[in-house]
């Protein structure tokens, strides 16, 4: 990602969950039951990231411009169907899997991407 390009807090929505156990900040997640984010599994269909966690509950982006964990070098700029990676970031997914296409603006090269949620 170039320094002088920021996307940053452009267009950010986010809400307060209840946060499953296993939740962590700057992971994945997934809406489990009423109100309550949990965890995603690998192949999992993600609907935002983990911003902090507090009290038992979690605040949650699920609009706007999203740096998450990308652990597939496979996944370049453009529209990408991504899924849960199980290990709290995303990947490119295949077949099976429950993906969601996501606009991909940028790339750091060092295992995080930028999204548009």
């Amino acid at each position: 990602m170039r320094s002088k390009v920021s996307f940053e807090g452009v267009g950010e929505v986010a809400a307060t969950f209840y946060a499953a156990e296993g939740v962590k900040a700057g992971e994945v997640v997934r809406v489990c039951g009423d109100a309550t984010v949990g965890p995603c599994g690998a192949g999992e269909r993600f609907d935002g990231t983990a911003l902090s966690l507090r009290g038992g509950c979690a605040g949650v982006q699920t609009g706007g411009f999203a740096a998450v964990r990308c652990s597939d070098s496979a996944v370049t700029v453009g529209y990408v169907s991504l899924t849960a990676d199980g290990g709290g970031g995303v990947r490119k997914a295949g077949d099976g899997d429950e993906g969601k296409e996501f606009l991909v603006v940028a790339d750091d090269g060092a295992g995080i991407i930028t999204i548009k949620m």
